[in-house]
């Protein structure tokens, strides 16, 4: 049937659920329905895409570590250059390490080797490629797997609760 997307009470993404956990949740009235499907579970319950809490539930912050694997998934698994999907992608300095760029979320890109050794040591800029998308970090914990459940037509009234996917 699919996965729901949970927000707060603040309309803030919490987590992602199964329909079932979701049903539950409506029928206790400790949640409210947002978006649905054209399914329809019981003549006047129709299965639920996205809910809302009706009561805020404070998260602790959890900071994302910044490691290979996080920027590949942030990106994609695309080459920020050329948009290509390759098994074989590096992780690229947009202002290079020479240059005093360090390893953070708003300087670290996937690219292919050929993009890599084509920019050198310069900037985007300077060797005339563009980046797809400017990198960032990643809003919250639950980004990546966002990411997953929004990839194609899957789940695109998803978009509209989520900052940056």
């Amino acid at each position: 049937m699919g996965k729901v997307l949970v927000l707060n009470a603040s309309y803030e993404p919490l987590n992602i659920t199964s329909w079932r956990r979701a049903i539950v949740l409506l029928l206790k009235g400790k949640a409210e329905q947002l978006e649905h499907s054209n399914r329809v579970l019981y003549a006047d319950l129709p299965f639920p895409t996205v809910i809302r809490l009706r009561y805020y539930v404070r998260v602790p912050y959890k900071e994302i570590p910044l490691t290979r694997r996080n920027v590949l998934e942030r990106d994609r698994n695309t080459c920020q250059y050329c948009n290509t999907k390759r098994d074989q992608l590096t992780l690229d300095h947009v202002l290079p390490r020479s240059r005093g760029g360090g390893d953070t979320w708003e300087n670290l890109v996937a690219a292919c080797v050929r993009c890599n050794v084509k920019k050198g040591n310069r900037t985007p800029k300077e060797a005339n490629m563009n980046l797809l998308t400017k990198p960032r970090r990643p809003h919250s914990s639950l980004h990546f797997e966002l990411l997953k459940c929004t990839q194609g037509n899957h789940n695109q009234e998803w978009k509209k609760y989520v900052i940056g996917i």
